[in-house]
This record gives structure tokens, sequence and C-alpha cells, in this order.
């Protein structure tokens, strides 16, 4: 049987994969990073995913990882959950990841399947359980970064666990479809279709990449009734926030936006220039009143604004 927390969870709908902001020197920006949860809170998004493929936890040692994850939750966790991305391709590291993440504070993992080093379906099952026996845990599945997909199959052996909150699916509608009629909460991960999802196909919300930009416009796609002209009206803007592999998009739009510093951990870099002049375009018309702006506001920058570094250690 499911615990409270687990089943509280489970009620989410819009939980953002929060975006990790650096210094000049390659350390992680902390009070950037602030300002964008806070952002978060005022726009009413119930969740974070912290470390995760857009808070890029795979560029992060340890340390700083299980760090951010104790700042966020000591300084927002009473007006947000805290999911923290404690999953890997080792299961190992991964269990310890995950059981110093709840000791730290936060109120779900994130656990995804061994990528690379793919294994059995028994394998991905005895990896998994790993992880949740520490606490409430959402499963990621992801083929397109993994290489292998978590079929309903596998996802039905767990699903009876205590901690099982549930699947952020990258599948689609239809397995989104089929997951929910057994009962398994699902999270679109996809924001282009999460609208569908949530609102046809029995998704409970979403794990959005865009509401880091559009915190208050994805809201209303989960929380109120189907809208499908909103939903239409932000189609260009997923479309060019994943037109390079996530978080080459997202990270370079919160730049343009004065949130964050230009600086990208490699190996991610940022958008042509032609890109940003689009995305420009792409916010004047939606609104710049529902995105994050810093004191300079809405620039395209110049290819020499950005810098690139490898970590805070390299500096």
């Amino acid at each position: 049987m499911a615990t409270p927390k687990t089943l509280e969870l489970r009620k989410l709908r819009l939980m953002t994969a929060i975006k990790t902001p650096y210094t000049a020197d390659g350390n992680v920006d902390l009070p950037a990073f602030d300002r964008l949860v806070e952002h978060q809170v005022a726009n009413g998004v119930e969740a974070l995913i912290v470390g995760g493929t857009t808070g890029e936890g795979h560029l992060m040692s340890w340390a700083e990882h299980l760090f951010l994850i104790a700042h966020v939750k000591a300084k927002f966790g009473d007006k947000l959950a805290i999911v923290g991305n404690t999953g890997g391709l080792c299961t190992g590291e991964a269990a310890v990841a995950t059981r110093k993440g709840f000791a730290a504070g936060m109120d779900c993992s994130l656990l995804i399947n061994p990528y690379y080093g793919k294994t059995s379906s028994k394998g991905i099952v005895m990896h998994l359980e790993n992880g949740l026996k520490y606490g409430p845990a959402i499963i990621y599945n992801v083929p397109g970064r993994t290489g292998q997909d978590i079929k309903p199959e596998i996802i039905m052996q767990i699903a009876g666990h205590e901690h099982f909150v549930g699947v952020k699916e990258c599948m689609g509608h239809e397995r989104i479809a089929e997951l929910s009629s057994k009962g398994v909460a699902c999270w679109s991960g996809n924001d282009e279709q999460c609208h569908e999802s949530r609102h046809k196909h029995g998704a409970v919300g979403v794990i959005s990449v865009t509401s880091n930009v559009v915190p208050g416009l994805m809201r209303k796609l989960m929380h109120e009734a189907p809208n499908d002209a909103l939903d239409a009206q932000l189609q260009p803007l997923y479309t060019w926030l994943f037109t390079e592999p996530n978080p080459i998009g997202v990270n370079t739009l919160l730049m343009q936006l004065g949130v964050c510093e230009p600086v990208f951990r490699l190996p991610y870099t940022f958008t042509s220039h032609t890109a940003r002049e689009e995305s420009v375009a792409l916010v004047k018309k939606i609104g710049l009143e529902h995105f994050p702006a810093g004191p300079k506001g809405l620039q395209v920058l110049a290819d020499a604004d950005f810098k690139h570094v490898l970590n805070g250690d390299d500096a």
C-alpha cells in the first residue's frame, strides 16, 4: 500500500525540471537559482526536479548535486515539493545518492533505468527497487536518452511498491493512456504533448522544461479547463526550445532574458544568432510579461557574450 507521502505526490500537476545557472567561474550561481525558483513559486509551480537533465545533474559532482538539493529544500521546501534526480547508470552509486538525497531533505527521487550499460527487464526492476526502498520515487522513462524502454509490464512489477509515485513518461499519448488505465500516475515528459495528455489521455500533469520560462501559462494548461488556443500559441515555443538537444534552448533563452549569466558548462553551447533572433520574436508574440526577466530585459546577445566552462574546479 502506498504511503501517505506517496499518495500526496501523485496529485501534483506541474513540476519544473529547473535549470541550474552558473557564475563566470563555473560554479553554481545560487542567487540566480533562487530568483528563478522564486518566479516558479510565484506562478504556481508545485514541484521542482533538481539536477535533472535540464538541471544538468550529469555535469555536477555528487557533492554539488546533493548540496543543491539541500539548499533548495531548506529555502523553498515549505512552498513546493523537491524531487532530486538521484538515479543513474550504476545501481550502487544511484542507491547511495538516493539515500543521501533523502537525508538532505528531498521529498522524492527521480530514478532512471541504466543507460548505455543496458540490462535485462529483471535487472531494470532490481535497479529501480534499490532506489525505491529509501523513499518516494518517480520513474523516468526516456528511451531517446537511455536507449531502452521501460515497458508497461516492467512498470507494473514495481507499481505496488509503497514508495512508487508514478512515471515521467516520454513515449507519448498511447503509453500514458495505457499506464493510466492501470492506475499508474503519469506525467508527460513531452511539453508539446502535455496538454492533450493531461486532458484526453489520463496524465496527472507534466514535468516540464518550458515552465522554466512560462510557468504561469503552463499552470493554466495543467490546472484549468482544456485550452486548445493557448496550447497552439505555445507550440512554436516548444519547437524552438527543443530544436537543439535539451537543455541548450532553455539555457540560451534564460540567458537572453537576463535571468542568469551567459555561462555554459560543456558540452552544452548556445544556439545560433538567427535562432536567438527568432526567440526574441517568439517571446514578444507570447508576451514578455509571462517570462522571468533580469534588469537588462530581453536581448539577442552576441556570440562573444557567451562563455564556456568545464566546472567550478577548473577556474
